[in-house]
C-alpha cells in the first residue's frame, strides 16, 4: 500500500531501497524557495542501523506490513536465543546478531514481541521498561542522595549505566529500554 511521505508518523514502518525501515522521527521543511521534503530519520529493521533520508514532499513509499507475535523468552543456546510461541507453543531461534541491543534486557522467561515481515524474522521488541538486579556496582556511601551524581553499574544481564549513588549489589532496578537509562528502584 502506497501511502504520501507527508503522512508518516513515528514508528510507522515503510519499504525503501530493498529494506524494511521504522520512522524513528521526521521533520517537514517548507523552505522558502524550492518545493518542501520531510527530512526523516530511519532504522533499518534488517541490521539496526539507523540513517538520515530526505524525501521530496511529494514523494510516495510503501507501508510494510509487519506482523508482531507475542512469544517468550527462554534461553540462549551459545548461537542463538530460544523464543516459544505463546498460542502454539511452536520454538524460533533468532541469531545472537539480529538482537544485540535486545539481549541487554532479556530475562528468562520475559514475554517478549517478534517482529516479523512476511515469514522473515526481523528482531525483538522488549518491554519499554524492565526490572534488573545489579550485579556489580561500588557500594554506596553513607550520606549519598539521589541527587549528588552517579556512578557506573552493571546488571545481570551485562548492561552497563549510570545510577545513583545510594544503589547497591543486589538491588532490583526499573531500566528504560529506550535508552538504557535508570529509572528508579523496584
Amino acid at each position: 500500500m502506497s501511502i504520501s511521505i507527508v503522512k508518516v508518523k513515528n514508528g510507522m514502518t515503510i519499504q525503501a531501497d530493498n529494506n524494511i525501515w521504522k520512522i524513528v522521527s521526521f521533520q517537514h521543511v517548507k523552505p522558502g524557495k524550492g518545493g518542501a521534503f520531510v527530512r526523516t530519520k530511519l532504522k533499518n529493521l534488517r541490521t539496526g542501523a539507523v540513517q538520515e533520508k530526505t524525501f521530496r514532499a511529494s514523494a510516495k513509499v510503501e507501508k510494510a506490513n509487519i506482523e508482531t507475535k507475542k512469544m517468550q523468552y527462554l534461553y540462549d543456546d551459545g548461537s542463538g536465543l530460544v523464543f516459544m510461541d505463546m498460542d502454539n507453543y511452536e520454538q524460533l531461534t533468532i541469531p545472537r546478531e539480529q538482537v544485540k541491543e535486545e539481549m541487554n534486557y532479556l530475562q528468562e522467561n520475559m514475554e517478549v514481541q517478534v517482529i516479523q515481515y512476511g515469514g522473515e524474522t526481523l528482531g525483538v521488541e522488549v518491554p519499554k521498561t524492565v526490572t534488573l538486579e545489579v550485579a556489580d556496582t561500588e557500594p554506596g556511601i553513607k550520606g549519598d542522595t539521589a541527587s549528588g551524581g552517579s556512578k557506573p553499574a552493571t546488571m545481570t544481564t551485562g548492561l552497563t549505566l549510570q545510577v545513583p549513588f545510594f544503589v547497591n549489589k543486589g538491588d532490583k532496578l526499573v531500566i528504560n529500554t529506550d535508552d538504557g537509562t535508570y529509572i528508579s528502584r523496584a
